[in-house]
């Protein structure tokens, strides 16, 4: 995750350690559906056009309006570009990482997601989940710091959500 927008204004980062392995906790994770989560789910309907209840968030990192950036065994790492935070929903259709890494719009901003899974030494595994917020120029730095400031506050009872979810499932 780190070569994506090392630079970021914004970083959120949620872990959630569970008595599973990598592939069950990584399949339970993919498994996590929006309608799975209230707060989140709601939120991530309200903002992003076309999504429903029924889909995975595995399924959401991997369409409009994110493009993937980076995959593999247990990792998933998506973007998205534009006005994050306008009612237009108008976010561009991204052709993958080069249109990800070359998006320069004055007043955007550019948002890498990445979600992984990680063995532990005891046999246990961590599923982590990261964002990162770049603003383009200086205009959409200050709307992203007046939109923080607002979501901010709320963002670890939201983020962890579906985190806390695929660990329980993973166990069981």
């Amino acid at each position: 995750m780190d070569h994506w927008l090392p630079d970021a204004t914004v970083r959120t980062r949620h872990r959630r350690t569970a008595a599973a392995n990598a592939a069950d906790l990584w399949q339970a994770a993919t498994a996590i559906r929006l309608a799975d989560t209230r707060r989140l789910g709601r939120l991530v309907g309200w903002r992003i056009p076309g999504v429903k209840a029924s889909q995975t968030y595995h399924e959401l990192f991997r369409a409009y309006p994110f493009s993937v950036l980076e995959e593999s065994e247990h990792v998933l790492v998506s973007g998205l570009c534009g006005r994050i935070w306008t009612f237009a929903r108008d976010y561009p259709d991204l052709d993958g990482p080069a249109d990800f890494a070359a998006w320069n719009e004055p007043g955007t901003v550019r948002v890498a997601f990445a979600h992984w899974v990680r063995p532990l030494a005891d046999g246990r595994s961590e599923l982590l989940s990261e964002a990162r917020v770049q603003p383009i120029d200086a205009h959409a730095r200050l709307r992203l710091k007046a939109v923080w400031a607002v979501v901010g506050p709320f963002e670890r009872l939201v983020g962890a959500e579906p985190l806390a979810l695929a660990a329980q499932r993973a166990e069981a």
